[in-house]
Parts: structure tokens; C-alpha cells; sequence
């Protein structure tokens, strides 16, 4: 028997890339939704990079792959159509505006809340895109929308 047989080694099997498209599709359409071993992930061309994410948004589950794209401080952000939460591509913080209630005055200033949308791994090889789920041990607010009922993508 084969240790790294995937049938024999499930966990091995959840992480491994799995193929979601072509480059020139993506170049294209700018977003793909995919499943990923039984997870939903929204994979995003943007300024000639590669993000995928979680599907649903950290807050309450809001569609990503309907919002727009924001560029916020210098980062692009996929902004959720829901609520507004505005959620970095490059590494799934969550941004808010601060300002000091005390200074009249300030500037609202933008801050991390840290990381909140669960973000994975995108590599291209002769001009396909694969898409290599996270396997970071942290849990992210994300990964309560990531299965169950509130999946959208119906596979048969």
C-alpha cells in the first residue's frame, strides 16, 4: 500500500492543488467561483495577481464573489454587498476606519481587525490555475459560513 495514496490519506488529499480554470479565463471574467474539496472559494484576478478566499463573508455570510473591488489604503479589498465589510485579498483582514471620539478634529484612520476571512493558495503551471486550500491551524470567523447550509455553489 501507498502512504500517499489519497484514498488512504484523506488529510493529504484536502490540501493538495486541485485545478479550478484557465488563465486567459480569469484574466477575462476577473472572478471564478469554485469548489475546492467540499469548499466554496471565490478566486480573483486583480492587477495582474491571484487571490482565492473563503465564498461567504466572515460577518454573516454576504456572497464575495457579487462585490466589489476597492482599493483601501494602498490594498485592494473585496468590499461584501451585504454590510460593506471591507476584507483585504492578499491576506483576509478585516479593515475598519477608527477616529478618536476625544479629537474632534481627527482623521478617520484605517485598522486591521486582524485576520478574519479564511484566504488559500493560488499557483498558475502552463496556463491553468490551481488552487491550494489553507491548512493554517487558526481559526478564521470564515470557516463557519465554509460548509453546511450555507453553501452556494450546487454540485451534483
Amino acid at each position: 500500500m501507498d502512504p500517499s495514496n489519497s484514498e488512504q490519506n484523506p488529510e493529504r488529499e484536502k490540501y493538495s492543488s486541485v485545478c479550478v480554470g484557465r488563465e486567459d479565463d480569469f484574466k477575462r471574467r476577473g472572478r471564478v467561483t469554485a469548489v475546492v474539496h467540499d469548499r466554496e472559494v471565490v478566486i480573483f484576478y486583480h492587477k495582474g495577481e491571484y487571490y482565492a478566499m473563503d465564498i461567504r463573508c466572515y460577518h454573516s455570510g454576504g456572497p464575495l464573489h457579487l462585490g466589489e473591488i476597492e482599493d483601501i489604503d494602498g490594498r485592494s479589498c473585496i468590499v461584501c454587498p451585504w454590510h460593506r465589510y471591507k476584507i483585504t485579498l492578499a491576506t483576509g483582514e478585516g479593515l475598519y476606519q477608527s477616529i478618536d471620539p476625544k479629537d474632534p478634529s481627527a482623521k478617520p484612520e484605517w485598522c486591521s481587525k486582524g485576520i478574519k476571512q479564511r484566504i488559500h493558495t493560488v499557483t498558475v503551471d502552463n496556463g491553468n490555475i490551481y488552487v491550494t486550500l489553507s491548512n493554517e491551524p487558526f481559526k478564521c470567523d470564515s470557516d463557519f459560513y465554509a460548509t453546511g447550509d450555507y453553501k452556494v455553489i450546487k454540485t451534483l
